[in-house]
């Protein structure tokens, strides 16, 4: 069998991966693989007896390395640092049998070697994190082991100074978060690496050759270029990890390709040089992959970034701005045309398939859906962000209209559109003749209790119910980065038990074979690890910031299985802080930045009294989308650590 993968390193021409350097090294440029997906032959690289290219069974493109049985052999490349920084080398590797390596050596000396198992599927290898000076001999080796090595597709992504770190009782969620920070630091590209476009499994080459933008995987690993949706579940894992500046680029492209032509559509997909849209999801300005939940998702998305960062471009770049205002307000108006809604709107797709605007991101249905569960509530939660922002813009008018349709469009949902009359079953979306209908769909299923739309109560309790048990039984999706959503929606609503079974799941799941065959292993889906990041910070240690007021938010959403759990150096605005949770009950907080923050330390439910560094004070009562909290308000100084712990 011919195996029909592509990486950024594919292509006819002259391809390099690079390494993300130190804003000071730039200047120096990018750390260069001459030829690494041996498209070119042997130009580059060193061949011992035993080894070769050959055509016969390539990951991407039409050459591939051999190694053949035997010990002693080795391909291997040498390069010369143009600049210190941290770098993770990564290879897709097929083997017949176990013995074989992968190694970088730096100076001579090893830096890392990863030993092959027997695996005949093509998956991608790393060794992660090398610490290289301006001047050092880097070299990168495949050796020969007990049956033949195939390799393809070197690429060199940034690896890390500093970043956060998890320390814990619990060994495997240690482990889950190691795994996940370095392979999603495998992913990123440097701007100004050359690389192909449109390379997908039609066209394993491409079209030619473009310049990289500061950008990162977000999609198949079989076709050069991110998605709207997987962008934005992985926005935060990718902050956590520091990749603000890959983030803005990358929302910037998306926002800037909504135009009047595009009916305000972005478009779903870009070539990682962040302008050019990727050919198989863009035929023509009327004839392209659209989804209505991403028009909204990007914008509680910039929302996010902004909150993480509290960088105002998000505010005050027009390209963002202009997204958020057509976003919520002339692409609402233009799609919203076949159902009534009496007092509000809901934008709606076509019901005649992804080319022509599709209601729902639930793709595997042939339901022709107007609207859709996923896309009502991802348009409230673009609602609540456009409120946020124009608040902190200080556009009162705009924040307050955005607010009052946010709190419309929730009130007709829940009183209207999700009842079904004369029945007990949740609506998730309604056909293009107005049919509602039930059951169990997927994304446009979980996607309201993620969202929030959902009034809290027995209600929402009994449907997050159905979606366990619809997830873990015949309704479970195929594809695993639909099922990297639902850790979400449990964290959500405090179920930490079901949560983590469901992050357990994805983790355990890593290895197993991808339902697209081109796409290799489940792990090797870049959204799998990005959001097993996101969601140790964000689910299970409840870390919310408001970077623009210096606030930090925490709330332990620990499972019983895990007694403590830390995780240091998380970056907010200019600083970064550390979290640690010793069950549901108390909190320690570290500010690392040299400025103060406001640390509001929350706990479920009603509580007289908290414990506030050995004081006790009296807990303050807080609603939030109508779950009862206590929390205290607590001045950290910058470089002062502080706890917080409910009394009695």
């Amino acid at each position: 069998m011919k195996y029909r993968f592509c990486s950024v390193l594919i292509g006819s021409s002259l391809l390099a991966a690079a390494a993300l350097t130190p804003a000071r090294a730039a200047d120096a440029g990018p750390l260069i693989v001459a030829n690494p997906g041996f498209e070119k032959g042997t130009e580059g690289w060193t061949f011992t007896q035993g080894t070769g290219v050959a055509t016969n069974r390539p990951h991407g493109g039409a050459r591939l390395a051999y190694l053949d049985a035997g010990p002693g052999m080795s391909v291997s490349q040498a390069v010369t640092v143009p600049a210190a920084g941290h770098y993770s080398i990564s290879a897709w590797i097929s083997t017949g049998g176990p013995g074989g390596t992968f190694a970088v050596r730096r100076n001579g000396a090893d830096a890392g070697t990863v030993a092959l198992p027997s695996r005949s599927t093509y998956s991608r290898y790393t060794v992660s994190d090398v610490e290289l000076a301006a001047g050092d001999r880097v070299e990168i080796v495949f050796g020969s082991g007990s049956a033949w090595v195939n390799a393809d597709d070197v690429m060199v992504s940034p690896g890390s100074a500093a970043g956060p770190r998890v320390t814990s009782s619990n060994a495997e969620v240690v482990e889950m978060f190691a795994w996940s920070r370095d392979k999603a630091r495998s992913w990123v590209h440097q701007a100004g690496v050359p690389g192909p476009l449109n390379v997908d499994e039609r066209r394993p080459g491409g079209t030619g050759e473009g310049t990289y933008t500061a950008t990162y995987w977000a999609g198949y690993a079989h076709r050069t270029g991110y998605y709207s949706r997987d962008f934005a579940h992985q926005l935060a894992g990718a902050h956590i990890l520091g990749l603000h500046r890959e983030n803005k680029a990358m929302l910037r492209s998306f926002a800037a390709s909504a135009t009047a032509e595009h009916k305000f559509y972005p478009v779903w997909a870009l070539n990682f040089d962040a302008k050019t849209y990727l050919d198989i999801d863009y035929r023509s300005p009327t004839n392209f992959v659209r989804e209505v939940p991403a028009t909204f998702e990007l914008v509680e998305k910039a929302n996010q970034a902004f909150r993480w960062t509290g960088d105002r471009a998000y505010l005050d770049e027009p390209a963002f701005w202009d997204y958020y205002r057509h976003a919520t307000e002339e692409f609402v108006d233009l799609h919203d045309s076949l159902l009534p809604n009496g007092p509000v709107k809901v934008a709606e797709g076509t019901g005649k398939g992804i080319f022509a605007g599709s209601a729902s991101y639930n793709e595997v249905s042939d339901e022709p859906l107007a609207e859709a569960g996923d896309a009502i509530a991802a348009q409230y939660q673009a609602y609540r962000a456009v409120a946020e922002l124009a608040r902190d813009k200080r556009d009162l008018q705009t924040s307050m209209r955005a607010a009052e349709r946010a709190r419309a469009l929730k009130s007709y949902f829940n009183r209207t559109w999700s009842v079904k009359p004369g029945s007990d079953d949740f609506v998730r979306a309604y056909t293009t003749d107005g049919t509602p209908l039930t059951g169990f769909g997927k994304e446009n299923s979980w996607f309201m209790p993620m969202k929030g739309i959902i009034d809290a109560g027995p209600r929402n309790d009994a449907y997050l119910d159905f979606i366990d048990a619809e997830a873990t039984g015949a309704g479970r999706p195929a594809n695993i980065e639909a099922i990297t959503y639902l850790p979400d929606t449990f964290f959500r609503h405090n179920r930490p038990e079901t949560a983590w079974k469901w992050m357990r799941h994805v983790y355990e799941q890593r290895e197993a074979a991808h339902i697209s065959r081109r796409q290799g292993l489940n792990g090797d889906y870049p959204e799998v690890p990005f959001t097993l990041v996101s969601q140790t910070v964000e689910g299970l240690m409840g870390i919310e910031p408001d970077a623009p007021r210096r606030t930090v938010a925490t709330q332990s959403r620990l499972p019983a299985d895990i007694g403590w759990l830390q995780v240091a150096d998380v970056p907010v605005g200019d600083g970064t802080v550390t979290v640690r949770h010793d069950g549901l009950t108390s909190t320690t907080f570290t500010n690392e930045s040299d400025k103060p923050r406001l640390w509001e330390a929350r706990f479920l439910g009603e509580h007289r009294w908290l414990k506030v560094n050995g004081h006790t004070v009296a807990g303050l009562p807080k609603t939030i989308d109508g779950v009862r909290y206590t929390v205290a308000v607590v001045p950290v100084p910058g470089g002062r650590t502080a706890t917080a712990k409910v009394a009695g």
